[in-house]
């Protein structure tokens, strides 16, 4: 049998705190320090305590020439490969060890960016929720915790400054300046499917395709993509759009079309809106919600391994929802966009492997609530829409 040690694997010391009451009662420090070892593995999806001898065996196994196991254990003891074999750290060529292979395999066939592939795997949620961490937005809270935030901007050489004239109007001005985020959206209201149509075809819809091989071809959208790829699909929510059931819909953009995936009832749907959106109520009643995910692989197919590919994902998303915002605020609908969400578990409903698919952010938007655009000042003189 042959191994190798899992293409990306990043060992961790992390440090306990504890009171160390002998050490008090003697008049010394309070606090004891202790140090363990912690295997961040993206193929795993898991994080694994290890042992010293652990990592001076993951250490000395490299993760691209097949070894032979026999080898291994005479330098580190057949129970401790064994162990790592099982865990998934080591990868085995026999059957037994097939899926932690295969899991193994679709990280690196993805060509992801070590760094990368480890943040994006463990900055994701699962069940999070107001009584496990979401926090609803409020200025005045953060103020009374943490003080007065750093100024809102640098004022760099102001004896240098070159005045610049006035913004003259342009055609986008009514758009740009009714454009705010809404985060209490009319429980009875919907959206117009004409409206609804509008706002995916603007935001996600190819507007040209174009061919670029004998079998290839790339879209043209209204927002620019790194390398032209266009990596992110919209797959919808809806709750309340005028004509359409409620469900989730994946959104195919060169056809127009919603493609449904499941059928829900309106009570479903807004619970699985506010489960996704980890439980920000705020934002879970807007009639219509768009997840935002990208394909790994279009975007790495020219990006690979390289240091920009998975920012660039975030930048494709950032531009998708402001083109959202825009055709919201020309609609006369208030928006919204997050990245504060139930990522893993949004991948789970979808049916989506992390390894080969980013759940970026989801954004929505709907006809406002009562008092949606009343103004509060804030302690800076400042305003906010409510």
């Amino acid at each position: 049998m042959k191994l190798r040690r899992c293409a990306v694997l990043y060992l961790e010391s992390r440090e306990a705190l504890a009171i160390d009451w002998k050490s008090v009662l003697s008049g010394g420090n309070a606090l004891a320090a202790s140090t363990h070892w912690v295997a961040l593995a993206p193929h795993l999806d898991l994080e694994l305590d290890v042992g010293a001898a652990q990592v001076a065996a993951l250490g000395a196994i490299g993760q691209t020439v097949w070894s032979e196991r026999a080898d291994a254990e005479r330098g580190f003891g057949e129970d401790l490969i064994a162990q790592l074999l099982e865990l998934g750290l080591l990868i085995g060529d026999t059957p037994q060890y097939a899926a932690q292979r295969e899991r193994d395999d679709t990280l690196r066939n993805t060509h992801w960016r070590p760094l990368s592939a480890l943040a994006h795997t463990f900055g994701r949620w699962r069940g999070v929720t107001g009584e496990t961490g979401m926090e609803a937005p409020s200025f005045q809270a953060l103020l009374e915790r943490y003080g007065e935030p750093p100024p809102p901007t640098l004022d760099l050489a102001p004896e240098a400054a070159v005045k610049l004239p006035g913004a003259a109007s342009g055609r986008l001005d009514e758009q740009l300046l009714q454009r705010y985020t809404g985060r209490n959206f009319d429980l009875q209201a919907s959206v117009p499917l004409d409206v609804a149509a509008r706002l995916l075809q603007r935001t996600f819809g190819a507007q040209e395709v174009r061919k670029v091989g004998p079998h290839s071809s790339v879209l043209k959208k209204t927002s620019p993509s790194g390398g032209g790829l266009h990596p992110i699909e919209a797959y919808v929510l809806v709750q309340r759009v005028d004509g359409v059931a409620p469900g989730l819909y994946h959104y195919h953009p060169i056809a127009h079309e919603l493609r449904p995936l499941r059928a829900l009832d309106a009570e479903a749907a807004g619970a699985l809106a506010r489960y996704m959106l980890a439980d920000q109520h705020w934002l879970a009643s807007a009639p219509l919600q768009v997840v935002m995910v990208a394909r790994m692989e279009r975007s790495f197919w020219k990006y690979r391994n390289h240091q920009k590919a998975y920012r660039a994902l975030a930048l494709d998303a950032g531009h998708l929802s402001q083109t959202f915002y825009l055709l919201a605020a020309e609609a006369g609908l208030p928006a919204f966009i997050t990245a504060a969400i139930n990522d893993a578990d949004i991948e789970q409903t979808l049916g989506l492997d992390h390894l080969r698919h980013a759940v970026v952010a989801m954004c929505g938007c709907g006809p406002a609530g009562k008092g949606e655009r009343t103004m509060v000042e804030l302690r800076y003189g400042e305003t906010e829409a409510i």
